[in-house]
């Protein structure tokens, strides 16, 4: 075994549960990538794991609280972020990260989401968007482009799909960056960033889904996405978030749109404490 491939293992059964593998993933699904770069974030964040808490809500992507060899909790649908602020308040030393999909973030679970943006909360979410909902049939989700086909819009999507970073920016979110899961290096910086930054953080991850998402759309195998990813990213950090919304087959823009400072919603509990403490009779 060469170096490289016992590093790999050691990686691979600090961070896993490999009593759990194979996973049910696809081949070539980019859940499996967004997941590694979350788990050498960690490392690269130089977080103490047993701090580190996985929540999770249903789909593809809800899945990955079941594979990781640390705290973690597989939610109801739609309240991964409701679950993780009630651990937030209950143990605020914790590092809570909210792994979930497009589906279950921004649809039933969205109004969650501007929540806890606007609230500022001290979690990080890291929301793979593969534009459909894979695990249940490959319907239209919050996000599908507008003409793409899906199970349920056969004759293309013409319901205006929401842009993630500019609704999760004027919620309120400290910092919001986007990276495919071709820059995986762009990818496990941004996730570690959003480990150690306070306050609410969210990275999108564009993630093929060619066994649902793909196959509707004939965009070809997995390795086909990421060709049409490395075609059509543009880098532009701080970009006006009017310009990320993203169509069927038009440029797609990534980067850090967002990286900002404001009081956490622990913060504002302990200042409302400390006025009520000093002002007791």
């Amino acid at each position: 075994m060469t170096d490289t491939a016992m590093a790999d293992s050691q990686f691979t059964d600090h961070y896993l549960r490999v009593d759990r593998l194979p996973h049910i993933w696809c081949p070539g699904c980019g859940i499996g990538p967004t997941l590694g770069c979350f788990l050498r974030a960690i490392d690269r964040a130089e977080l103490d794991a047993d701090k580190v808490v996985v929540v999770s809500g249903i789909g593809c992507t809800g899945r990955a609280a079941g594979y990781v060899k640390l705290d973690s909790f597989h939610t109801t649908h739609g309240r991964a972020i409701p679950f993780a602020t009630g651990l937030k308040l209950a143990k605020p030393d914790l590092k809570l990260v909210v792994f979930s999909g497009d589906g279950d973030l921004a649809a039933i679970g969205g109004n969650h989401l501007i929540h806890a943006g606007r609230r500022n909360i001290d979690m990080t979410v890291i929301c793979v968007n593969n534009f459909n909902y894979g695990m249940t049939g490959g319907q239209m989700g919050p996000t599908t482009p507008l003409g793409a086909r899906t199970s349920t819009s056969p004759y293309g999507n013409f319901d205006p799909p929401f842009n993630l970073p500019q609704l999760v920016a004027a919620s309120g979110a400290a910092y919001v960056a986007r990276w495919t899961v071709l820059h995986v290096r762009q990818l496990e910086k941004a996730i570690a960033d959003g480990l150690t930054k306070p306050g609410f953080t969210f990275i999108e991850v564009i993630a093929p889904c060619h066994a649902s998402y793909g196959r509707m759309n004939k965009l070809g195998q997995a390795v086909d996405h990421l060709h049409s990813y490395r075609k059509r990213c543009i880098v532009k950090n701080e970009a006006d978030l009017r310009e990320t919304e993203i169509s069927l087959h038009g440029p797609i823009v990534v980067g850090k749109f967002v990286d900002t400072r404001r009081p956490t919603f622990g913060d504002r509990i302990d200042s409302m404490l400390h006025r009520a403490h000093d002002n007791k009779p």
